[in-house]
């Protein structure tokens, strides 16, 4: 997840530096969440750490994990025996607990899974409304930085005396983006309330229906449980992930799953990008791979 150049690396499986490299997003990672302590979200943490350190990186590198798992997470940075180059604190997300960001937060959540497991949320700030360029010029502003403040909340005083104010050409805040990732869990109410509006709802979706019981059984969902969870939501798309290995030369089947709960659903493969567009543009952003 990037977000004017900061990196977030959700969970970090085997494999994990080699995909970076082969699609070109790079190792200026800030941070690492864990969402659980299941060895597919965590084997590829040491060996990108290692290798972060062979490249001689100097920035800090901070890793969060979910509550009670900092002492394994520690284990797993430090092994290896050399020190790395670089620091790496491990923190604990509680569900509630957010990630202090400039002008957003990545938030934890609580899931349904067969151990303590989070989801994650980055919800950015509220906007300034839209200025209103005629209404300032009729009201004498003059072009320039008078416009600047003014979005920015300050009031303005011309010549004459006269002070307009933000609200005379402001119009009310717009609501910052929000993405949703949920990590394994099988589907749950903590969900719908952390996606309830979400601009994408990155959501597993392990087995088709006819698995149904070898979900609950895992604390996975379906895909048709992930659209459903998108519509209680009133997500505005959804993107399904960590699918079994026995749908990996049918991934339509899932998506055809999905799709007929929620039409505005797709399936991640290697390499995927979705662009997230801001609450009022007129249509979401389309997805493709990396070039």
């Amino acid at each position: 997840m990037q977000r004017e150049g900061r990196l977030f690396l959700f969970d970090c499986g085997e494999g994990t530096q080699r995909q970076m490299m082969r699609y070109g997003v790079g190792f200026g990672v800030t941070d690492i969440v864990v969402t659980h302590l299941h060895a597919d979200h965590y084997l590829g943490l040491t060996g990108l750490l290692r290798t972060m350190s062979l490249q001689r990186r100097t920035e800090p590198l901070t890793i969060w994990g979910s509550d009670g798992i900092a002492d394994t997470l520690r284990a797993l940075r430090d092994f290896g025996g050399e020190r790395l180059a670089f620091e790496v604190p491990v923190r604990e997300l509680q569900p509630g607990d957010a990630i202090p960001c400039e002008g957003y937060r990545i938030e934890a959540f609580e899931t349904a899974h067969t151990r303590r497991s989070i989801g994650l949320i980055l919800q950015e700030d509220d906007r300034p409304g839209r200025f209103d360029v005629e209404g300032a010029l009729a009201r004498g502003v003059p072009e320039g930085p008078s416009f600047g403040r003014l979005h920015a909340g300050e009031n303005v005083k011309l010549e004459d005396g006269t002070v307009v104010t933000p609200e005379d050409v402001v119009g009310p805040a717009r609501p910052g983006r929000r993405a949703v990732y949920t990590g394994d869990t099988g589907p749950n109410a903590h969900t719908v309330t952390a996606a309830t509006g979400a601009d994408l709802l990155i959501h597993e979706a392990t087995f088709d229906t006819a698995e149904r019981e070898r979900a609950r059984e895992t604390g996975h969902s379906t895909a048709r449980e992930a659209a459903e969870i998108a519509v209680s939501a009133g997500v505005r798309r959804l993107v399904l992930t960590h699918l079994s290995a026995r749908y990996s030369d049918r991934p339509g089947q899932l998506l055809q799953e999905a799709r007929a709960v929620f039409p505005a659903s797709e399936v991640a493969r290697d390499g995927y990008v979705v662009e997230v567009p801001f609450p009022d543009d007129p249509a979401p952003a389309e997805a493709g791979l990396v070039p």
